[in-house]
């Protein structure tokens, strides 16, 4: 049961994604990329990593897309003229993405630890949520500061650069 649920996530996850690509609306791209998210959430608790999940759900589908949404109807952005496709840049990406996955495929069978089965954990369980903190709060206290304020030097910016001059 658990093995469908994690490829029926993925496989939605993977829709959604190419959706963010396909579609031409940003207000759809946004909402499909915050689906895809929430699929990415439901990945992580058939992987036993509910804290991630919902985090994910707390914190990319609810806060990230709330100021992305933000964003682009502040913007006012409207939906993507259709263009022609170039061909070169199209068959350099499908190069390029065909090298990757040749060469992802070369690492994978040549590399003597991926044949290696993982063991079991053993000992008292540790909390995702300890772990998770005193690693954010005593390793990494000064980037994840350096991110936040990264974020509001991003959203005054965009609301400076998109106010409407008064006259």
């Amino acid at each position: 049961m658990i093995l469908a649920a994690f490829w029926f996530f993925a496989t939605l996850m993977l829709l959604f994604g190419v959706s963010v690509l396909v579609l031409k609306n940003p207000v759809s791209c946004a909402m499909s990329l915050v689906m895809s998210f929430i699929c990415l959430a439901g990945l992580f608790v058939t992987l036993d990593a509910t804290f991630i999940g919902v985090i994910q759900v707390l914190v990319y589908a609810g806060a990230v897309m709330v100021l992305f949404l933000f964003i682009i109807m502040l913007l006012d952005l409207r939906e993507e003229k259709s263009r022609r496709l170039n061909f070169g840049a199209t068959l350099g990406g499908l190069l390029v993405v065909a090298s990757f996955l040749s060469i992802l495929t070369q690492v994978i069978l040549t590399n003597p630890a991926f044949a290696i089965p993982t063991p079991t954990l053993e000992g008292p369980p540790v909390s995702d949520v300890k772990m998770i903190g005193m690693t954010l709060f005593h390793s990494f206290r000064l980037p994840f500061e350096i991110i936040g304020v990264l974020l509001l030097s991003a959203t005054v910016g965009v609301i400076v650069l998109s106010r409407r001059t008064l006259r």
